[in-house]
């Protein structure tokens, strides 16, 4: 019987643990769970796994549902994921950025060594700028990760100036490639969560799954046991140790938890719904391309492509197929355009709008992209002000009632690895019981 069918055709069941959401926080929780010789029940509204971390086949394209990319050097990763089998792809360390139409190089001369000069006379900032990129590489990996995080937290940017970075450099890079990592570019994103993110940066790679970043949470869910995970298995309520499905069945459990993000947490409690304005919200934008109609030079292949007018639509740019060729068919190449922010514009507006920016960067060709699809994720990630941060962030409560506990990055700081480490940390604490 199918876990789909099993859910339909159950009128109660009894489940030691049953966990709400396969995104990663579920899926990691489950894992770990089952390592402990516990076979938890996974609930997923969806007709899949990953949540947030999902791949799309479109036209023969492979779209993730937003831009995202895995950072290698996430312990938390490294602890359970399976690398080689991944067959990870990564972009080059650094960044190609569009300044009043000039395009300028940062490249991280750790891991192209060539690149030194290239770097150094680059005006992205001033020489004692790029000395202080070296100072702040040295900083943040000797420091422990929950030292990072029990440092007093301030703003990214307060944190920026008082290192001593020029408005140069933060205009030129900071801004526009935090910026796209935090989803917000006044860089209020708490400085403890922005050293993290930076060591992350320079002591790994930025990649992708060579068939889409949804194989991170298929490689997970295919840890778990047949009958294990649920699909199609909406939630309407959570009381007490029950659940109530939207099919009108009910589990019953000695534990549950919630590894939905804060939203969905607060309706299956009964608790008010917080606004759009604990998230960030972003949109991202597939266009597909012939290979004529995008040249780029060898040096700037691989990078990701940064605009600094962050009133425009277009804020950062990956040519997916370069990286990842098995994104694209073979003749054809993967543009994923990224915007912050609400849209007020239709996505066929919007497709226009970013069509007529990206003519100025790469010529008349643009006008021939064609428009595959469009994602626009209004919880993308949570907003993690210093207000959210401090020496308790790792210390958020998992255990919500007797029977209740809580997984996922609105526990911790804004990441897959957050995510991870709640989902391990949750399953420690149940399997201790």
């Amino acid at each position: 019987m199918s876990a789909d069918a099993h859910a339909q055709s159950a009128v109660a069941v009894d489940s030691p643990v049953v966990i709400i959401g396969a995104g990663i926080a579920g899926l990691t929780c489950a894992v770990y769970l089952k390592q402990a010789g516990i076979q938890a029940i996974i609930l997923e509204a969806s007709d899949g796994v990953g949540g947030r971390v999902r791949t799309d086949m479109v036209d023969g394209f492979k779209l993730d549902r937003g831009f995202q990319i895995l950072l290698t050097a996430y312990p938390e990763a490294q602890r359970l994921l399976n690398y080689s089998a991944l067959d990870l792809k990564p972009f080059r360390s650094g960044a190609l950025i569009r300044d009043q139409g000039n395009w300028l190089t940062l490249q991280n001369p750790l891991q192209e060594p060539l690149a030194i000069f290239q770097t150094l006379a680059s005006t992205v900032g001033t020489l004692s700028d790029k000395l202080r990129i070296a100072e702040l590489m040295r900083r943040t990996q000797s420091l422990t990760f929950s030292e990072l995080f029990q440092q007093k937290p301030k703003t990214t940017l307060a944190f920026l100036q008082e290192f001593g970075f020029s408005e140069q450099i933060i205009d030129r890079f900071f801004r526009p490639f935090f910026g796209g990592v935090f989803l917000e570019d006044e860089l209020t994103t708490s400085s403890n969560f922005f050293e993290f993110c930076f060591r992350m940066f320079f002591s790994g790679d930025g990649a992708v799954p060579a068939q889409g970043i949804g194989t991170i949470a298929d490689q997970l869910a295919s840890h778990l046991a047949p009958g294990q995970l649920w699909l199609n298995s909406p939630v309407e309520q959570v009381v007490g140790n029950t659940i109530l499905l939207k099919s009108g069945k009910t589990i019953t459990a000695s534990a549950i938890v919630l590894a939905v993000d804060a939203a969905q947490a607060a309706l299956l409690q009964g608790h008010p719904e917080p606004t759009d304005a604990s998230f960030h919200q972003t949109t991202c934008t597939y266009f597909s391309a012939d290979p004529t109609q995008l040249t780029l030079s060898p040096d700037q292949r691989k990078l990701l492509l940064l605009n600094t007018s962050r009133s425009s639509v277009v804020h950062n740019v990956a040519i997916m197929s370069d990286v990842a060729p098995d994104y694209a068919p073979a003749d054809k190449v993967l543009i994923s355009v990224s915007t912050q922010g609400p849209q007020t514009i239709s996505e066929t507006e919007l497709a226009e709008q970013i069509k007529r920016e990206l003519t100025s960067w790469f010529g008349e060709g643009v006008q021939a992209w064609h428009h595959l699809r469009t994602y626009s994720i209004p919880h993308s990630l949570p907003i993690y002000n210093p207000e959210q941060a401090g020496e308790d962030a790792l210390q958020k409560p998992f255990q919500l009632s007797p029977t209740l506990y809580q997984c996922g990055d609105q526990t911790a700081y804004p990441s897959l690895n957050a995510a991870m480490q709640t989902g391990r940390e949750v399953a420690e604490l149940i399997s201790k019981q």
